[in-house]
Protein backbone atom coordinates (compact mmCIF):
# COMPACT_ATOMS: atom_id res chain seq x y z
CA UNK A 1 0.00 0.00 0.00
CA UNK A 2 1.30 3.28 -0.90
CA UNK A 3 2.01 6.61 1.43
CA UNK A 4 -0.64 8.47 -0.01
CA UNK A 5 -3.70 5.76 -0.11
CA UNK A 6 -2.65 5.43 3.98
CA UNK A 7 -2.79 9.13 4.23
CA UNK A 8 -6.08 9.29 2.54
CA UNK A 9 -7.38 6.69 4.90
CA UNK A 10 -6.20 8.16 7.94
CA UNK A 11 -7.74 11.75 7.03
CA UNK A 12 -10.99 9.18 6.20
CA UNK A 13 -11.03 8.47 9.55
CA UNK A 14 -10.36 11.02 11.63
CA UNK A 15 -12.99 12.78 9.48
CA UNK A 16 -15.56 10.59 10.43
CA UNK A 17 -14.57 10.65 14.34
CA UNK A 18 -14.47 14.65 14.26
CA UNK A 19 -18.09 14.47 12.83
CA UNK A 20 -19.12 11.71 15.36
CA UNK A 21 -18.02 14.29 18.21
CA UNK A 22 -19.83 17.16 16.60
CA UNK A 23 -23.27 15.43 15.97
CA UNK A 24 -23.10 13.68 19.37
CA UNK A 25 -22.88 17.23 20.60
CA UNK A 26 -25.36 19.06 18.45
CA UNK A 27 -28.14 15.53 19.10
CA UNK A 28 -27.35 15.88 23.66
CA UNK A 29 -27.40 19.36 23.42
CA UNK A 30 -24.29 21.57 24.31
CA UNK A 31 -25.95 23.96 27.24
CA UNK A 32 -28.33 21.34 28.48
CA UNK A 33 -25.86 18.84 29.32
CA UNK A 34 -23.23 20.74 31.35
CA UNK A 35 -19.92 20.87 29.56
CA UNK A 36 -19.59 16.70 28.50
CA UNK A 37 -19.90 17.26 24.73
CA UNK A 38 -17.33 20.41 24.63
CA UNK A 39 -15.10 18.68 26.85
CA UNK A 40 -15.25 15.52 24.41
CA UNK A 41 -15.44 17.57 21.37
CA UNK A 42 -11.88 19.51 23.10
CA UNK A 43 -10.41 15.88 24.03
CA UNK A 44 -11.18 15.11 20.45
CA UNK A 45 -8.93 18.48 19.36
CA UNK A 46 -6.47 17.14 21.71
CA UNK A 47 -6.25 13.75 20.41
CA UNK A 48 -6.16 15.24 16.73
CA UNK A 49 -2.91 17.56 17.68
CA UNK A 50 -1.40 14.98 19.62
CA UNK A 51 -1.55 12.40 16.03
CA UNK A 52 -0.96 14.97 13.96
CA UNK A 53 2.30 15.96 16.42
CA UNK A 54 3.49 12.23 16.03
CA UNK A 55 3.10 11.50 12.62
CA UNK A 56 5.04 14.85 11.65
CA UNK A 57 8.07 13.79 14.40
CA UNK A 58 7.93 10.24 12.62
CA UNK A 59 7.96 11.53 9.28
CA UNK A 60 10.93 13.98 10.23
CA UNK A 61 12.80 12.11 12.40
CA UNK A 62 12.48 8.00 10.91
CA UNK A 63 11.86 8.81 7.30
CA UNK A 64 13.93 12.00 7.25
CA UNK A 65 17.36 10.52 9.09
CA UNK A 66 16.95 7.34 7.21
CA UNK A 67 17.39 8.96 3.92
CA UNK A 68 19.30 12.00 4.91
CA UNK A 69 21.38 11.61 7.94
CA UNK A 70 22.53 15.10 7.96
CA UNK A 71 18.91 16.35 8.14
CA UNK A 72 18.97 15.21 11.92
CA UNK A 73 21.64 17.23 12.51
CA UNK A 74 19.17 20.35 11.02
CA UNK A 75 16.76 19.36 13.22
CA UNK A 76 18.72 19.65 16.07
CA UNK A 77 19.89 23.06 14.97
CA UNK A 78 16.34 24.50 14.22
CA UNK A 79 15.30 22.67 17.67
CA UNK A 80 17.94 24.83 19.60
CA UNK A 81 16.77 27.61 17.64
CA UNK A 82 12.93 27.48 18.65
CA UNK A 83 14.05 26.61 22.34
CA UNK A 84 16.23 30.05 22.48
CA UNK A 85 13.63 31.90 21.21
CA UNK A 86 10.77 30.81 23.79
CA UNK A 87 13.05 31.06 26.40
CA UNK A 88 13.92 34.52 25.31
CA UNK A 89 10.09 35.07 25.29
CA UNK A 90 10.19 33.47 29.01
CA UNK A 91 12.55 35.73 30.00
CA UNK A 92 10.55 38.66 28.69
CA UNK A 93 7.30 37.92 29.93
CA UNK A 94 6.70 40.15 32.84
CA UNK A 95 3.44 37.33 34.50
CA UNK A 96 1.57 40.67 35.68
CA UNK A 97 -2.05 40.56 36.28
CA UNK A 98 -4.14 42.06 33.16
CA UNK A 99 -5.23 46.05 34.24
CA UNK A 100 -8.72 45.95 35.10
CA UNK A 101 -9.16 42.29 35.38
CA UNK A 102 -11.73 41.60 38.14
CA UNK A 103 -12.12 37.98 37.89
CA UNK A 104 -10.96 35.06 40.01
CA UNK A 105 -7.30 35.61 40.46
CA UNK A 106 -4.99 33.63 38.84
CA UNK A 107 -1.41 31.52 39.56
CA UNK A 108 2.05 33.09 38.83
CA UNK A 109 2.80 30.46 36.74
CA UNK A 110 -0.56 30.76 35.06
CA UNK A 111 0.33 34.61 34.07
CA UNK A 112 3.83 33.84 33.46
CA UNK A 113 2.65 31.14 30.70
CA UNK A 114 -0.16 33.50 28.84
CA UNK A 115 2.36 36.30 28.83
CA UNK A 116 5.06 34.14 27.16
CA UNK A 117 2.45 33.06 24.56
CA UNK A 118 1.94 36.98 23.92
CA UNK A 119 5.52 37.71 23.78
CA UNK A 120 6.06 34.46 21.07
CA UNK A 121 3.00 35.54 19.00
CA UNK A 122 4.49 39.08 18.50
CA UNK A 123 7.98 37.94 17.79
CA UNK A 124 5.83 35.80 15.21
CA UNK A 125 4.16 38.43 13.47
CA UNK A 126 7.14 40.75 13.51
CA UNK A 127 9.11 38.10 12.10
CA UNK A 128 6.65 38.16 9.48
CA UNK A 129 6.69 41.94 8.74
CA UNK A 130 10.39 41.55 7.79
CA UNK A 131 10.21 38.31 5.96
CA UNK A 132 7.76 39.90 3.66
CA UNK A 133 9.74 42.90 3.58
CA UNK A 134 12.77 41.13 2.52
CA UNK A 135 10.79 39.13 -0.04
CA UNK A 136 10.14 42.60 -1.90
CA UNK A 137 13.22 43.93 -1.77
CA UNK A 138 14.62 40.99 -2.81
CA UNK A 139 11.69 40.61 -5.78
CA UNK A 140 12.36 43.49 -6.89
CA UNK A 141 16.41 43.43 -7.01
CA UNK A 142 16.37 40.41 -8.85
CA UNK A 143 13.72 41.75 -11.50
Amino acid sequence: MKYDKIIKWVLVALFIVGIVFSVYGFIVGFESNGSAPVDNILYCAYAFAAIALLAVLLGVVVIGGINNPKSLLKLLIGLVAVGAVVAVAYVLAPGTPAVGYLGDPVSEGTLKLTDTVLNLTYFTFGLSIVALIIGWIVGAVRK
